[in-house]
């Protein structure tokens, strides 16, 4: 999967879950912020970027993933 490829899934798999408009996920928007997450939320969706994706996530690496482009890279890393 190309890169453009991956981030338009990670944005349409994001926004359909925490019912937010595609076009207000921007590689330098906070994820937090953006989505509205609260931290039994913030679980919901590395629990979802998981099965999705078939990546495992630390909850330790997930605090340092503050913006979409560090996801965008984050999940990137993990799938090559």
């Amino acid at each position: 999967m190309e890169k453009n490829e991956l981030i338009a899934k990670i944005n349409e798999t994001l926004a359909d879950e925490f019912e937010v408009e595609v076009s207000d996920i921007t590689p330098d928007a906070n994820i937090k912020e953006t989505l509205q997450l609260d931290s039994l939320s913030l679980v919901d969706m590395v629990a979802l970027i998981e099965s999705e994706f078939g990546v495992k996530i630390q909850g330790s690496e997930m605090v340092k993933v503050q913006t979409f482009q560090a996801l965008y890279d984050f999940i990137a890393e993990r799938i090559a």
